[in-house]
């Protein structure tokens, strides 16, 4: 690594102001900050440093998402082979590497397009390469059917990286979930890609259903997976999401090291589990008929309640509104669910809605805590 510093150090020149290639100064930068500790401190005034800085902590959030990952491209495989009936002819590491083949070319248009489109802008604004897109790039993949053309992707994350997030000036200036934008765009400009029974396992028999849970149940199919298939994972839907055990292995990580408010994460299962009780009374269709618990379970309520509704640029700030965000998505994911079908996947929606009404929430509790303030003093 020594002979890499001493490297990277003379060529530094040629980027700085008065070098070279100094347009190219953010980009020289992000590589540098990606091989190297950054060696800046400040220099004047009174500061607290935290051990944690932004690429550290995306790194934590990329190793938290290792477990639904690793699980999603065993189940990619897994699914292959049960389609075909020959799941008990072939052994762990042909199901695994039959997903992981499926699953790279996903991760590389991610990170080539996405990343290309961050380096761009930097150049164009003059602002250093931000490593927010270090997690958005793995969580796209994950929230897409294995099937999604890699034209179909690559669109849909310039889609999103351009009109959800830098248009708005970059990472943590953003409104919406950039991951939930580009899944979003494949929903209503790609409704085929997103729904039906073709695209959730991968070269799958004509013969062969590959229908989710949900999408099951739309068709009025009540015999769900067993439990243990259900909270392990080994149903079709999209890659990252079916393993409700892998998300909680992630969402002990995330709690543990402290980058996930355990108030939404918390509120989130709460309030979802809630409409689930409210609506099993109503009895309105098949959906309202599936048990709260199972609910929980199904399509990606546990993926978005840990990894989407956590994001810390898009939701509630204040401790109180933190719950009361992480308790409307939950309790609005619901309800999208049961009272309109045609949109199982019900939290994609609650989250983008609340991430639009997350400044107002803040807004409140921060005026009823200055009203509550005031009236204490007078």
């Amino acid at each position: 690594m020594k002979s890499l510093r001493r490297y990277v150090d003379r060529i530094k020149p040629n980027f700085q102001e008065g070098g070279k290639y100094e347009k190219l100064q953010s980009t020289f930068e992000a590589f540098e900050a990606f091989l190297f500790v950054p060696n800046k401190t400040s220099q004047i005034g009174t500061h607290i440093h935290d051990a944690i800085d932004m690429k550290r902590t995306m790194a934590i959030v990329v190793f938290a998402l290792l477990p639904a990952t690793l699980f999603g491209i065993y189940n990619i495989g897994y699914q292959h082979f049960v389609s075909l009936n020959e799941i008990y002819t072939v052994g762990f590491w042909q199901i695994f590497w039959f997903g992981f083949i499926e699953f790279l070319p996903l991760v590389v248009v991610s990170y080539v397009v996405g990343l290309t489109i961050e380096f761009a802008s930097a150049q164009i604004r003059g602002h250093k390469v931000n490593e927010g897109y270090l997690v958005t790039g793995m969580l796209i993949p994950l929230i897409m059917p294995v099937d999604v053309p890699l034209w179909m992707l690559a669109v849909a994350i310039a889609f999103a990286v351009i009109l959800g997030k830098e248009i708005f000036g970059g990472t943590g200036m953003n409104i919406f979930n950039p991951a939930l934008v580009a899944r979003a765009f494949i929903f209503f400009s790609y409704p085929s890609q997103m729904s039906g029974t073709s695209v959730w396992i991968a070269d799958k028999p004509d013969a062969f259903s590959g229908a989710t849970p949900l999408s099951n149940i739309a068709l009025g199919n009540l015999s769900m997976p067993d439990f243990h298939d259900l909270f392990f994972g080994f149903i079709p839907g999209s890659i990252g999401e079916t393993s409700t055990f892998c998300i909680l292995i992630g969402a002990l990580i995330l709690l543990i090291t402290g980058i996930a408010s355990f108030k939404i994460m918390f509120s989130v299962f709460l309030g979802g589990y809630f409409m689930s009780l409210v609506v099993n009374f109503t009895n309105i269709n098949f959906y309202s008929q599936i048990p709260a618990y199972e609910h929980l379970l199904l399509g990606g309520f546990a993926f978005g309640a840990v990894f989407m509704a956590t994001d810390p640029v898009t939701a509630s700030q204040t401790n109180t509104g933190k719950y009361i965000y992480g308790f409307l998505i939950g309790l609005l994911a619901i309800l999208i669910r049961v009272v309109n079908p045609a949109y199982p996947e019900g939290m994609m929606f609650a989250i983008l809605i609340m991430n639009l009404f997350a400044p107002l929430i803040d807004h409140y509790i921060v005026q009823a805590n200055i009203n509550k303030r005031l009236k204490r003093q007078t």
